[in-house]
């Protein structure tokens, strides 16, 4: 039987895709560190039970997110080679944009800023944008090496969505919204 622990990290160190050993605060680890919370986040979200299309609409991401790790911590970008490994494409972003045009149009026009809250899973949405939009902030920093530009474009559409998605399951739960 495998155990979960190798004590391979106990000296604050953690193994790349490829094998090179690099400190655990590597903007690297924190970069993937911050995609695994999303979507972790996302996993709270699903086990709340939201509506079947915002389910398998979340499963998807999580998957996605998973590929987006992946290439993260990836420094020679063998992740993405060959069928079936991780990638994500401009498929994927356009995926997103159409499921946030898809949810606006249940959606009353946004002519304030809203606070995050209403229903706990419109909240939980609320939270998950925000670790999203921290999860951009890191992968910006890294530049384009590490997952492609499309990783950055990816996460500020998905940012999007979160929200939208949000004002949606708030918007079906009869929650509403509070201006600022």
């Amino acid at each position: 039987m495998a155990r979960i622990y190798t004590r391979a990290g106990d000296q604050g160190e953690t193994g790349l895709v490829d094998g090179t050993r690099v400190p655990k605060n590597d903007p690297r680890v924190a970069a993937y560190g911050e995609v695994d919370e999303l979507n972790a986040f996302l996993g709270l979200v699903r086990a709340r039970k939201p509506d079947a299309d915002i389910d398998a609409l979340l499963e998807q991401i999580q998957r996605d997110l998973f590929a987006l790790g992946a290439r993260l911590a990836d420094p020679r970008g063998t992740t993405t080679s060959g069928p079936g490994k991780a990638e994500l494409g401009a498929a994927d972003v356009t995926r997103l944009e159409k499921a946030i045009d898809r949810l606006e149009t249940e959606l009353p026009p946004l002519r304030r800023f809203i606070l995050p809250g209403g229903s706990e899973t419109g909240a939980v949405l609320h939270l998950a944008r925000t670790v999203c939009r921290r999860a951009e902030r890191r992968t910006v920093s890294l530049g384009d090496a590490p997952a492609g530009p499309l990783a950055i474009v990816y996460l500020n559409r998905l940012s999007d969505l979160l929200f939208v998605m949000a004002r949606a399951v708030n918007r079906r739960a009869g929650a509403a919204e509070t201006e600022w």
